[in-house]
């Protein structure tokens, strides 16, 4: 049993009604940090969102829907006639096969991707270029050429991220009424100009309404997050479970007690996993044999599943039929063919990895882990733990989704989890090293041996980088989470057989990924211009 199950199930009380007082906390929260933390809520990490990208789909619709929303708390909804669009570096370059024009349109009629039903985009997509008419809002009807006031500036990228969006609203004389500039910046978070430098800014970015975020969190100039126990990295993690006798995902459950209460947390985690593991499902169970796009790509997550049941129902055959020993092996046992790999742990974890990404790629409903691009990694560790490992489900859903966030946390603080900055070692890297957290978490790892697994899951995805093909989230990036997910494992079995005595810290790890990121040429950070985006043809 891991950590988390072990400690939770020592109180005699509801484990989700049981508070901590620690008696530095309000030293902690009366003194102002020096350095904004890590701490971002597991909710803003994992959020439920639609394919193919969290940076080129999840990003844009939300910072639509915020300038909208922005737009009627400035009281100028109303005069608004007509829109400019403007798409810039990574955005522009493989804005069209990610779904990024279509994405912002939807989220520029109120839609947001947590609730949009995914069925009806290709149709209002269409009725738009047919009628040159955008419902505003979901309310307002104006003129919108798609052609001409969508406009993706190839060559050019705003300074401030590659990941730039630029939205004009102007009156029916012609004048702007206002100018909105948004940054996808991984994982779905966005932020604005005057905010993107700011450690932290962006928690409040995954709420549509400004006016509704408290004043604590909404302060730029101060640390927007009251974290009970805060961390800046991996050493300072590793400190505080120490000295609160604590595991990293007890830390985590601790400071989401600041924001949400016991039953809401257990809510709101139990329906990230059951989308993650609803994306599994329909990604085996999909009878579309191809995925969208110019590429024509199998899926092959059907036939993978298909393929394993009639291997176990085969296994189960051959089982029952050796009772009688005396027979004739020749007539009962198969030929197999010779060497062939019987390793069901690494059937099972594609299978769900690549079930995920074909449901992704097919802008299907799917949780950002921490980005969409990687986001069968996580599902797909934590699913093959729970149907072969785990005895007690509810709780190791918590302690490998919070053990995992932490580890997000820290990219994301000191690093990335955008491709578009750091190539895919910020998307599938990362997500390779949260599941291998994850994973040894629940298998009982102490901190010190989960941090050891984080490392090793990233140490070996340093300089990944990010080369759709034709700017589709398909090829490479399918296999590449299958990939990733039994990466994870390797590296949390290494961690769980050693003692947690390693050379290498996840510090180190990250700030090495941060700086291969910077030294990265742009050509391999999701722009199609490199790798095996120019050598694999397209006819």
């Amino acid at each position: 049993m891991g950590g988390f199950n072990r400690f939770l199930s020592s109180h005699t009380l509801d484990p989700f009604k049981n508070r901590w007082k620690f008696s530095y906390l309000r030293k902690l929260l009366s003194t102002k940090p020096k350095d904004h933390h890590a701490v971002v809520s597991t909710f803003d990490l994992f959020s439920i969102g639609i394919g193919p990208s969290s940076s080129h789909t999840v990003g844009p619709m939300r910072a639509a829907k915020i300038f909208i929303t922005d737009l009627k708390n400035r009281s100028a909804f109303d005069k608004v006639n007509r829109l400019r669009i403007d798409l810039y570096g990574s955005l522009a370059l493989t804005g069209k096969g990610h779904g990024t024009p279509n994405a912002i349109l939807m989220g520029m009629e109120g839609e947001t991707p947590e609730r949009i039903d995914t069925s009806t985009i290709k149709s209002r997509i269409s009725k738009i270029n047919e009628t040159g008419i955008l419902i505003l809002g979901g309310t307002k009807a104006i003129k919108f050429d798609v052609k001409n006031h969508l406009i993706f500036h190839y060559h050019e990228s705003l300074p401030q991220h590659p990941n730039g969006m630029r939205f004009i609203a102007f009156n029916k004389h012609g004048d702007p009424l206002t100018t909105g500039e948004f940054f996808s910046i991984g994982g779905g978070f966005v932020v604005e100009e005057n905010t993107i430098q700011k450690h932290g800014d962006n928690l409040f970015y995954k709420a549509y309404d400004k006016t509704s975020v408290d004043l604590q969190r909404a302060k730029q100039d101060e640390a927007v997050t009251v974290a009970a126990l805060p961390f800046r990295n991996a050493e300072e993690l590793l400190n505080v479970c120490k000295r609160e006798c604590m595991t990293i995902s007890q830390v985590v459950y601790q400071n989401e007690l600041q924001w949400r209460t016991p039953q809401k947390i257990k809510s709101k985690i139990m329906d990230i996993w059951n989308t993650m593991n609803k994306s599994i499902q329909n990604g085996c169970m999909s009878t579309e044999e191809y995925l969208p796009g110019s590429l024509k790509v199998r899926r092959r997550a059907p036939g993978l599943y298909q393929k394993l049941i009639n291997d176990a129902q085969l296994s189960e055959s051959i089982n029952n039929s050796l009772i009688p020993i005396e027979m004739n092996y020749k007539k009962i046992i198969p030929q197999w063919p010779r060497r062939k790999p019987m390793l069901p742990v690494l059937d099972y974890l594609s299978l769900y990895a690549i079930a995920v990404n074909e449901e992704n790629a097919a802008g299907g409903r799917v949780v950002t882990a921490p980005t969409n691009g990687a986001a069968g990694v996580i599902p797909a560790v934590l699913k093959y733990f729970l149907e072969f490992i785990s005895e007690n489900p509810a709780l190791d859903i918590m302690e490998f989704l919070f053990t995992s966030a932490a580890i997000g946390m820290l990219y994301k603080r000191g690093a990335s989890i955008s491709a578009a900055e750091m190539g895919c070692q910020g998307e599938v890297g990362v997500a390779c090293s949260m599941s291998a957290a994850g994973f040894a978490a629940v298998m009982g790892a102490t901190p010190e041996q989960v941090e050891n697994a984080a490392e090793i899951g990233m140490e070996h995805n340093l300089g990944l980088t990010c080369d759709p093909v034709d700017g589709l989230v398909q090829i490479p990036c399918i296999e590449r989470n299958a990939l990733g997910a039994i990466k994870a494992i390797t590296a949390a079995q290494l961690a769980l057989n050693g003692d947690g005595y390693h050379r290498v810290t996840l510090d180190q790890v990250i700030e090495t990924m941060r700086q291969t990121g910077l030294d990265m040429q742009s050509k391999y950070k999701e722009t199609s211009q490199g790798g095996l985006a120019v050598n694999v043809p397209l006819c």
